[in-house]
């Protein structure tokens, strides 16, 4: 999806327009001495204007995706439109559908969306209502924390032994998966509270709900991989930048499609081996005396590099600079 891009090459050293910048991404004032300084500004004749994207579809809807790229690829996306750009950069729709096939599209998405959200609505009814949670809420076996809890602070009499024979019974036979997803809700929750933290846009309680409603119904439907820390970093972006959650959340599947697989890991293996691997063979080939240096160091796996792959260095540079770099890296 994105390749490994050196900033010298993309950012620009010119921070005259980061205030019309962060305007669209508010900092809060006690954050802004403790996050990297913003590299990239807007560049009029380069930038992809709402003007200029307007322009590249045709009458019917068509789009001139490769007239947009190049655009974007000489001075990066305006704010104003960067969420329906990255629909068609993250292959949410076909640039040669046409605007009614998107709209059609798009309603049977925000359905689809909507049946989810109400299967998960039924199994964790705080889905959906604005807030979410940071505690575990069942224990290993699936009980309730709750329930757990009140049965531990009664004494187990004739009564309540054949009481719980039978919450056993129904808890043997609840489904796996179920347990195993509403163990991961608290973590997300934990994480979702330690997302982008600086940014104005999460001092609101119900936008951290809606980052955790997202990841907690993706965790669902994906069953395979569920949830994993530093997903709330790729996600986090697209809740800002697309306004309806159901718009947003298939834009983060799609996200999703091409990064999944740094999310697969196991005790003999992580999700971005073969990636570290290429990063090693490089800089072997650029620049073999720092390859050296790290390899001397006992640090020639680049495993220092983990989290800056793993969720394309979204950690390392300021909002707008990783934007940047990851729509100037979509193919």
């Amino acid at each position: 999806m994105l390749g490994c891009v050196k900033l010298s090459g993309i950012l620009m050293t010119n921070t005259a327009a980061a205030t019309e910048l962060d305007a669209f991404y508010p900092i809060r004032p006690e954050c802004q001495a403790d996050i990297p300084k913003t590299r990239f500004k807007i560049k009029p004749g380069k930038t992809l204007s709402a003007r200029r994207w307007d322009a590249a579809f045709s009458k019917d809807g068509h789009l001139d995706i490769a007239k947009v790229l190049r655009r974007i690829h000489r001075g990066g996306i305006h704010p104003s439109i960067k969420g329906a750009v990255w629909e068609f950069l993250l292959g949410c729709y076909d640039p040669n559908s046409t605007f009614e096939e998107r709209n059609g599209i798009r309603r049977q998405r925000r359905e689809q969306y909507g049946i989810w959200k109400d299967e998960c609505q039924k199994m964790v009814p705080i889905i959906g209502t604005g807030r979410f949670v940071t505690t575990a809420i069942v224990t290993e076996d699936g009980r309730p924390v709750e329930e757990e809890r009140s049965r531990n602070l009664q004494e187990i009499d004739t009564v309540g032994t054949s009481s719980r024979s039978s919450l056993d019974a129904n808890n043997s036979a609840l489904d796996k998966k179920v347990t195993e997803w509403k163990l991961t809700l608290h973590q997300i929750g934990l994480d979702v509270v330690r997302t982008d933290r600086a940014l104005v846009y999460y001092e609101n309680e119900a936008n951290q709900a809606k980052l955790w409603d997202i990841l907690a119904i993706y965790a669902w439907i994906d069953g395979e991989v569920g949830y994993m820390q530093g997903m709330n970093d790729i996600c986090s972006p697209i809740i800002i930048l697309l306004e309806n959650e159901a718009d947003a959340f298939w834009c983060f599947d799609h996200a999703m499609r091409r990064l999944r697989e740094n999310f697969r890991c196991s005790t003999g293996t992580i999700g971005v081996q073969s990636q570290l691997s290429t990063l090693s063979q490089v800089i072997k080939i650029v620049d073999p005396k720092l390859h050296q240096h790290l390899e001397e160091l006992d640090g020639g796996e680049y495993l220092f590099a983990f989290r800056m792959l793993m969720v394309l260095f979204r950690r390392e540079f300021s909002f707008v600079d990783s934007l940047y770099l990851w729509e100037t890296g979509f193919r």
